[in-house]
Order: C-alpha cells, then sequence, then structure tokens
C-alpha cells in the first residue's frame, strides 16, 4: 500500500514537471510557462507568418536594386554590383550587432519590434523618395518619364531608405528566428523533434515570401511604378506586426542575461593567470557549478581540446569548493563556461571555409539577374517576365530540397546512420556547397554560349539551370548554418548565433566585391577586363569559372575541418 502511495507521488510530480516548461525561459508575466498555453507550434506560425511578410519586403526591394540602380539611378554594372554587394553586405553583417543587443540588454521579442519600426521607416521613405517631388529621380512632372541622370537628392534620400532598412533587418532578422526557435523545449522529445522541423518549415515561409517578393512585387515595379510597389510593401510588413504583436500572451521569452562575451574574456584571463599551473591528472578535479543559474540549467561535458583553457577551471591548491564559489569569475571558471569557449573557437574554421559559399550566392542578385535582363523574357507578345522575377527559381530550388530532405532523405539515412537529422548538420552543409560548385560550372557554361549567339538574343530559359542548382544548394547549406550557429553557441547567445549564419552571407557579399575589384584591375593590366560596361563587353564566364576552382579547393578545406569538429555535448539538465 505505501508503494503505492509512493509511485502514485512520484507520478504526480512527473506530470507537475511536465506541465510547466524548465528551459529557463518565462512567460509575458515572467512566471514559468504552462506548456499547453505558451509555446510550440500555435505561436511559431505567428513568428513564420511574420518573417514570411519580411522576406517578402526584403526581396521585393534587393532583387530589384540592381536593376534600379542601372536603370533609374544610371551607374555602370561593375558600380551597380558593388553597391548592391554593400548593401546586402551590411544588411547581413548588422544582425551581429542586433544579435548582440538582443541576448545581452534589450530581449529578443523587445528588439523585433524597435527593429521593425526602422524597417517601416524605411520603407516609407523608399515610397517618399517617389512619390514627393522635391526627392524624385527626374525633375520632371511626369514620374513616368526617364532621365540620363538621377537627381543627387534622389540618391541621397535613396540610399539612406535602403540603408534603415539595413539597420531593421539588423535587429529584426536574427532575434526573430531565435525567438521562434525558443518556442520549443530542448528537454522535452516531443518538442525537440518539432524544433528539427520548425528550420525546415521556417524556410519554407521564408521562399514563399521571396517567391510573391519576386513575382507580384517586382511585377508591379516593372508594370506601375516602384512607389505603388513600396506602398504595398508598407501595408504588408505593419498588418503582419499586428499580427505578430497578437501572439504576446502566448509566447515564451527569454531574460536578457547580460554580455555574452563577458564570461568568454573571464574564462580567457583565468587560463591565462594560471598557464603556470599543472594539468590536473583527472578532468573531474575541475570546477563546476553546482545550481541551475550559474549554467542557465545546462553543464557541457569535458572535452581534450584546446586543454589550455581548461586551466581557467583548476583549483588552486588551497582552495575547497566552498571557497570556490566566492571567487571572482576573473580568476576560477566552470568547466561549463570554459567549453563554450571551445565552442566559439571550434567554429572560426567552419565560418571561414563556409564564405565562398556567400560569395557564390551574391551572384544571384547581381550578375544573375543582370543576365536575365539582357536575354529574351517574352512568354507571349503580351507578356514579358520582369528580370529580378527569374530570382523566384532559387527559392523553388530551396523548397523542393527542403521538402526531399525532410520527407525522403531524413526517414530513410535515418535508418542508415542512427542518427535523428539523417545526417549530421556538417554533413547537410558540405552537401549545399558542392551545388554552389555546379551552379557556378552550369553559369559559366550559359554565359559562354550567350555570347557567341549574343546578335541572336538568347532565351532566359537557358538561366533555369543555375537558379535551381543553388537554390538546392541553399536547401541544405543555409537551412543548414541555421541550425548550427543557432545549436552550437551557447544557450545566452542564441541570436548571436543567427547572426554568424547571416554573416556568412554578408561577408561574402563583400569579398565578392573585392574580388570584382581585384578580378577588374588585373585583367585590365593584362589584357580587356573582364568586367565591361555592360555584359556583352564583359567576360562572367571566366568569372564564374574562376569561382568554381576556388570553391572547390575550399570545399577539401572545409570536409578537413568539419570531420575533427566536436559537436556540443550537454552533460545533463537541472530542474
Amino acid at each position: 500500500m505505501e508503494k503505492n502511495t509512493i509511485d502514485a507521488k512520484t507520478a504526480e510530480i512527473e506530470n507537475n514537471e511536465m506541465k510547466w516548461v524548465h528551459d529557463s525561459s518565462v512567460d509575458y508575466k515572467g512566471r514559468v510557462p504552462l506548456r499547453d498555453s505558451t509555446g510550440s507550434w500555435k505561436t511559431s506560425l505567428f513568428i513564420i507568418v511574420f518573417e514570411f511578410s519580411e522576406r517578402l519586403s526584403y526581396f521585393g526591394v534587393a532583387t530589384s536594386l540592381v536593376l534600379y540602380l542601372t536603370k533609374i539611378i544610371h551607374q555602370d554594372l561593375k558600380m551597380a554590383a558593388k553597391n548592391v554587394n554593400y548593401w546586402i553586405g551590411v544588411t547581413t553583417l548588422m544582425p551581429l550587432l542586433g544579435g548582440f543587443i538582443a541576448d545581452a540588454y534589450f530581449s529578443r521579442y523587445i528588439t523585433i519590434i524597435i527593429s521593425s519600426i526602422v524597417y517601416l521607416m524605411g520603407l516609407v521613405l523608399l515610397s517618399l523618395s517617389w512619390f514627393l517631388p522635391a526627392l524624385r529621380p527626374c525633375d520632371h512632372h511626369n514620374i513616368h518619364n526617364t532621365c540620363t541622370k538621377a537627381r543627387r537628392v534622389h540618391e541621397v534620400v535613396f540610399f539612406i531608405a535602403m540603408y534603415l532598412i539595413s539597420f531593421g533587418t539588423g535587429g529584426h532578422k536574427p532575434s526573430l528566428q531565435s525567438f521562434g526557435a525558443d518556442q520549443f523545449d530542448d528537454d522535452h522529445v516531443s518538442e525537440k523533434r518539432k524544433k528539427m522541423s520548425f528550420f525546415n518549415w521556417w524556410n519554407c515561409g521564408v521562399c514563399s515570401g521571396l517567391i510573391i517578393g519576386v513575382t507580384l512585387i517586382v511585377y508591379v515595379q516593372d508594370h506601375v511604378n516602384w512607389g505603388v510597389a513600396d506602398i504595398i510593401l508598407i501595408g504588408v510588413m505593419a498588418f503582419s506586426l499586428i499580427i505578430f504583436l497578437l501572439g504576446r500572451k502566448s509566447y515564451r521569452y527569454r531574460v536578457p542575461s547580460g554580455s555574452p562575451l563577458t564570461p568568454m574574456f573571464q574564462v580567457l584571463v583565468a587560463a591565462i593567470s594560471k598557464r603556470k599551473l599543472p594539468y590536473p591528472s583527472n578532468p573531474s578535479e575541475l570546477y563546476e557549478a553546482s545550481n541551475f543559474q550559474s549554467c542557465n540549467g545546462r553543464f557541457l561535458c569535458h572535452t581534450e581540446k584546446l586543454k589550455f583553457l581548461d586551466k581557467a577551471a583548476m583549483l588552486e591548491s588551497d582552495d575547497d569548493g566552498n571557497i570556490a564559489k566566492k571567487q571572482s569569475p576573473w580568476k576560477l571558471a566552470t568547466v561549463t563556461k570554459v567549453e563554450e569557449v571551445k565552442l566559439i573557437i571550434n567554429m572560426i574554421p567552419i565560418w571561414v571555409f563556409t564564405l565562398p559559399f556567400g560569395i557564390c550566392m551574391a551572384q544571384t542578385t547581381t550578375f544573375f539577374i543582370k543576365q536575365g535582363a539582357i536575354m529574351d523574357r517574352k512568354i507571349s507578345n503580351n507578356f514579358e517576365i520582369p528580370p529580378a522575377s527569374i530570382f523566384a527559381l532559387t527559392a523553388t530550388g530551396m523548397i523542393l530540397s527542403v521538402a526531399i530532405y525532410d520527407r525522403i532523405l531524413v526517414p530513410s539515412l535515418k535508418k542508415l546512420t542512427a542518427n535523428e537529422r539523417g545526417m549530421n548538420i556538417l554533413q547537410r552543409i558540405g552537401t549545399g556547397m558542392l551545388f554552389s560548385i555546379i551552379s557556378m560550372v552550369v553559369a559559366a557554361l550559359v554565359e559562354r554560349k550567350r555570347l557567341k549567339m549574343v546578335h541572336l538574343k538568347m532565351n532566359v530559359s537557358w538561366l533555369v539551370p543555375q537558379f535551381l542548382i543553388i537554390g538546392f544548394g541553399d536547401g541544405f547549406t543555409l537551412v543548414g548554418l541555421q541550425e548550427y550557429f543557432y545549436d552550437q553557441v551557447p544557450d545566452s547567445m542564441r541570436s548571436l548565433g543567427i547572426a554568424l549564419y547571416l554573416s556568412v552571407i554578408g561577408a561574402g557579399s563583400f569579398l565578392s566585391s573585392l574580388i570584382i575589384t581585384i578580378v577588374d584591375h588585373v585583367t585590365s593590366k593584362i589584357g580587356k577586363s573582364w568586367f565591361g560596361k555592360d555584359l556583352n563587353n564583359s567576360r562572367l564566364d571566366k568569372f564564374y569559372w574562376m569561382l568554381a576552382v576556388m570553391t572547390t579547393l575550399n570545399l577539401f578545406l572545409f570536409v578537413f575541418f568539419a570531420r575533427q569538429y566536436s559537436y556540443k555535448n550537454v552533460q545533463k539538465v537541472v530542474v
């Protein structure tokens, strides 16, 4: 009878534990969240809808940017490509700042709201630069008229608006995605499984917004005017912000824990100050916290790599457990804090060797689009595909690859590898990088053929393979990078982790501009530049071949470091 009573009480305690979410998140009143009424898919849908709207706005602007700069502002191809790469670079590097602020000070939810308002300000200013007579591109009463050069005031206001959108994206993008992933509890079996699918469905939402942005919005830009398209984007963004705010009571929130960089510096200082101490004979002698708050509820297992940093967790000869707890974190760190620093250091080569993928991606919004602009895009006598709409093929390829991966590859590979993801994250990233190489090879072959028959105006359908293939690569590499940086960074740095994934694209865009400058300079010295005033006087085929070779060599280095990589290993969860 007594045993049955104990079993009943144990079951009741376990049920109560399952009823509440014990992953250091809180509800909108700052209490421990109730599992059934907060988080999971019911709140993630609000977040995915918001991301859909933001990506619709972003790609509606970004994919047409090179055309706007060449047609309206009248920049040459080389300058326009550089300006697009600079803007995309800033837009995708700004999340490093936005993610840091969200994790350390404002919280992800507040950062999302503030950055969305800044984003809307950029869209409003973009619209005003088209409609206000004093800010129009041309000094004409009829805004549909063209001019040989845009007015300086329009150019200044236009770029201010574009960089306001960059700043808005900087806070919005890392915070929203990590906020969405925060709605799932890693320590709950069912929710953890749903979280793996979250990143796939998140990207389906992204691609859906992309497709509408580069078709419907670009069609309005092409056949009505750019200002009307901006007004549509303002309405969509404002409406989705309201929808997002409606889910406030059902979200799970993370309380900012201060600068995530401080514990890293503390580990480095402590390790250097104890550099002369001998290594302990047993890792169990290293200091570890014994309470839930000290490690945000999760302990990391000790690893043998970067052993120098272990000295930060070494107790002095005259220390005991009670004294250790009172020591300054600048003199003594926990094993978990040491392992978190190791995680960040181990990520550096992975980040570096994914940059060539970002360089290949940069071509899709510059040279790929410009190729489509000078090719035959007529479907019938009355309809011509807008050049930027061709970018929708990239999203189509990404949706197909995500669907195939999630529904076919994962179930099949899971049986072979016993890995719940089918393949590990770095294998997924490497697979996508292989697709980027193939895309550059195909692009080089197509461009070479176009140059041979330039007088016949080649049909735009020849560009379909290179867009689809790079889209397939995105479905593997981009989704893999999202999972990798969110999952492998310390728990207190998850917005910053998403920002690191975005920084691959941003740094890739800047590197693409740098490579264009270097190649232009070198080829001009030894003969004719590969980048002329227009595509017919350029040699993009040679540029694509160069990127294919560079990315191939890089892939070998990526595989080497990926094989050495040790994934985050959570020891236990304390409740």
